[in-house]
C-alpha cells in the first residue's frame, strides 16, 4: 500500500472516530439530561457533516424531550431521508406526530395520526424483532379511530408476536383491549398476570396502578404506586411515572419526593430526561410550600434546559 493510501486510510479512521465519539458524548448527554450542550454539540457536528443520521436522530430526540415539536420532526425526518431502512428512526419519527397530533386541531391530528400509523408500521417491517417498536404499534391501534387505522383486533395482532421476547407486555396488551372493552375484572386479571410473567417488575405495577386510575380506585392505586416503588426496576423512569401520578393525585408526596431523589441519584435516563426530574421535584416542595427548595429545583432544570417554559414560569411564580 502507498504512503499516500496509508495517510487516507487513517484519515478516515481517525474521522470514524471522532463521529463516534461526538455520538457517544451526546447521547451521554441527553441520558444525563444536559440537553442544551447536546444541542449545541449536534448542532455543531450537523454543520460540519450535514450527512450524519444519527445525529440528526440525537438532535431529534433532544428537540422531542423539550417538547419542541416541529424541530424534533425536521430533525426526525432528516434522520430517515438519510438511512430511510433504520427503523429506529422511523419510530422516533413516529413518536414526534403522535405527540403533535396531540396538541392540534382534530383536522390536524387526523393527518398526523395517519402519519404516526405509517412510521410504527414501518419501524415494525423493518425490525420485526423490535418489541419497543410493536408495543408502540399496538398502543396506536388500541388509541386510534378506525378512520385513521386503529382496530382492537389490530392491537391483538401484535399480541403473540410482542410475546415472542416479551411475555409480560402481551398481557398488557390483553389487558389494555379488556379495558377498551369495558371488561375491568378481566383487564385486572391480565394486569397481575404481566406482574407474575414479569416476575414482579415495577413496571407491570405501575400498569396496574395506571389501571386503579382510571376506574377512580385511588386507595388500591396508591398500594399499588408502593408496591411499585418496591419492585426490581429495570426501567429506572418508572419511579418518576410514579412520582407524577402521585403529584396528580396529590397523594403520598413524600414517597413521591423520595423517588425522583432517588433517582436523580442513581442516574437518570433519556426517558425522563433530568430536567424534567427536578422540575416536577419543585412542583412537589411547591405543593408542599416550600418556596426556597422549589425554586431550587427549578434552576437545576433551567441549568440543563434553559429554554425549558414550564421551568421558567414555576421559577418565576415562587421568585416573587
Amino acid at each position: 500500500m502507498t504512503s499516500s493510501r496509508v495517510k487516507a486510510l487513517l484519515v478516515l479512521v481517525l474521522l470514524f472516530t471522532a463521529v463516534c465519539a461526538l455520538a457517544d458524548s451526546a447521547r451521554d448527554m441527553l441520558t444525563s439530561g444536559r440537553v442544551d450542550e447536546a444541542i449545541s454539540a449536534l448542532n455543531g457536528r450537523l454543520s460540519s457533516t450535514p450527512s450524519d443520521a444519527e445525529s440528526s436522530n440525537l438532535l431529534c430526540r433532544a428537540y422531542f424531550a423539550l417538547e419542541q415539536f416541529d424541530l424534533a420532526e425536521s430533525s426526525c425526518k432528516k434522520a430517515v431521508a438519510l438511512e430511510p431502512e433504520n427503523g429506529r428512526y422511523h419510530r422516533w419519527l413516529g413518536h414526534v406526530y403522535g405527540e403533535k397530533a396531540d396538541r392540534t386541531n382534530f383536522l390536524s391530528a387526523a393527518g398526523l395520526a395517519g402519519k404516526t400509523r405509517d412510521e410504527f408500521e414501518r419501524a415494525v417491517q423493518l425490525d420485526p424483532h423490535d418489541v419497543d417498536a410493536r408495543v408502540d404499534l399496538a398502543e396506536f391501534y388500541l388509541e386510534a379511530p378506525g378512520i385513521v387505522g386503529g382496530g382492537r383486533d389490530k392491537a391483538l395482532s401484535q399480541a403473540k408476536f410482542i410475546g415472542a421476547t416479551d411475555p409480560a407486555r402481551e398481557h398488557w396488551v390483553y389487558a389494555r383491549v379488556a379495558e377498551k372493552n369495558h371488561d375491568t375484572r378481566t383487564a385486572e386479571q391480565e394486569y397481575r398476570r404481566m406482574i407474575d410473567a414479569s416476575k414482579g417488575d415495577s413496571e407491570a405495577w405501575l400498569n396496574l396502578a395506571l389501571f386503579y386510575r382510571h376506574q377512580k380506585r385511588f386507595d388500591d392505586m396508591e398500594q399499588a404506586l408502593i408496591k411499585t416503588s418496591e419492585a426490581p426496576m429495570s426501567k429506572p423512569d418508572v419511579m418518576v411515572d410514579v412520582a407524577q401520578i402521585l403529584f396528580r393525585a396529590n397523594r403520598n408526596l413524600p414517597l413521591a419526593i423520595q423517588l425522583l431523589k432517588r433517582y436523580l441519584t442513581t442516574g437518570p435516563v433519556e426517558e425522563a430526561p433530568a430536567f424534567k426530574a427536578h422540575y416536577l421535584l419543585g412542583m412537589l416542595y411547591e405543593k408542599q410550600g416550600d418556596k426556597t427548595s422549589a425554586a431550587k429545583e427549578y434552576r437545576a432544570s433551567l441549568a440543563m434546559a434553559r429554554q425549558f417554559g414550564s421551568a421558567k414560569q414555576a421559577l418565576n411564580r415562587v421568585a416573587h
